[in-house]
């Protein structure tokens, strides 16, 4: 005869999510044989809190009855067909199903809205942490440390990342024995079909501390903010990233903790263009200069000054280039180059003389 899973966690029919997860909490409390309970009666509760839990598998216990019996009886709805029975009994035949799904697992997750059984995620591994670094141009010049503040998960110092109260056990599970898994079978118009999923329980980590520790709750760390130092190569540009292994989340209760990526912006420079590695700077010369020749100082990235030589003649627009004044390549190898471009400039405003002189000027074809 099937269970009445309400009866057994002593709710109504009509339970809410809240009602139901409440009624569980309590009963596992009371039951669960870690304080000494009843385990067969602890099991009853966690098989009826798996079912009504899930508004799937709630839905489907209310229409055809109990998940765990009858399908393979020929009970119910359905053709009352046992797929692990249908395995079983074909063992080392060689069967090519093709269904247009892909696969089987993919077929029954397309029909039924879950999956084959797969292996369990590492539940403790932290997450990874991204952040931008704005940096100014001049910051590419050379390879330097940045020191950078970072929100994240670290470990809890009161337990050292195990998640139980000092002098305390972390146990193993007793719903999955460890494993971190458990096995869930539901009934299908196409029988019963049974998966493996993640421990409710332990969340998937096989184990639970006796005692939680007070400070991070059984997590094994806090949330914290800290001073990270990253290695900044010369020559990094925008939009790349910087990879830290090991600096992102903490993982809970001693897993691998997670990576941290830095994604550089260079601010824009109010007198170098940069394009790759190399500089672009406008630098404007007087008629004079370009019409007689002259030396022009050209600041760098660096802050000094360098002395250009214009050529007489020089036409508006002429591009000149300084070899290796431009951005550190990435490689570590040579720079780019520095290139200016000569604008003449035409004066707004003359004096007296000026403009005596420019009409003899004139008067000799200039």
């Amino acid at each position: 005869m099937a269970k009445d899973y309400y009866q057994i966690l002593g709710i109504s029919r009509s339970a809410s999510p809240e009602d139901i997860k409440k009624a569980y909490y309590k009963l596992a409390h009371k039951y669960h044989p870690d304080k000494g309970g009843d385990e067969k009666k602890f099991k009853e509760i966690n098989e009826a809190y798996q079912i009504l839990s899930n508004k799937e598998k709630r839905a489907q216990y209310d229409q055809f009855g109990r998940v765990f019996e009858g399908a393979a009886s020929g009970q119910g709805p359905g053709p009352g067909f046992d797929f692990s029975s249908f395995w079983n009994s074909r063992e080392g035949e060689d069967f090519n199903f093709d269904f247009g799904f892909g696969d089987l697992g993919e077929m029954i997750e397309e029909m039924f809205g879950f999956s084959a059984p797969r292996r369990t995620r590492d539940v403790k591994k932290g997450k990874n942490i991204e952040v931008e670094l704005e940096i100014p141009l001049e910051d590419t010049l050379k390879s330097k440390e940045k020191e950078i503040k970072v929100e994240e998960f670290v470990n809890c110092s009161r337990c050292q990342g195990k998640g139980a109260e000092p002098g305390t056990k972390v146990k193993e599970c007793f719903s999955c024995r460890g494993t971190g898994q458990v096995q869930e079978v539901r009934r299908t118009p196409l029988g019963v079909i049974s998966r493996v999923v993640i421990c409710p329980e332990c969340g998937g980590e096989g184990t639970r501390p006796e005692k939680p520790c007070n400070v991070c709750k059984a997590e094994g760390r806090v949330r914290n903010e800290e001073k990270i130092k990253i290695f900044m190569p010369a020559g990094v540009d925008t939009n790349q990233v910087i990879k830290v292994e090991g600096r992102g989340d903490a993982g809970r209760r001693g897993g691998k903790a997670g990576d941290l990526y830095v994604k550089i912006l260079v601010r824009r420079h109010p007198v170098f263009e940069r394009k790759a590695d190399d500089l672009y700077i406008k630098k404007d010369i007087s008629f004079s200069q370009a019409a007689l020749g002259d030396e022009v100082e050209v600041p760098t990235l660096e802050g000094t000054k360098i002395l250009l030589q214009v050529s007489l003649g020089t036409e508006s627009g002429k591009v000149l280039r300084i070899s290796g004044k431009g951005i550190p390549h990435f490689s570590g190898y040579g720079r780019g180059n520095l290139y200016v471009e000569l604008i003449v400039r035409t004066p707004k405003k003359l004096t007296k003389s000026q403009k005596d002189l420019l009409e003899r000027l004139k008067t000799e074809g200039l």
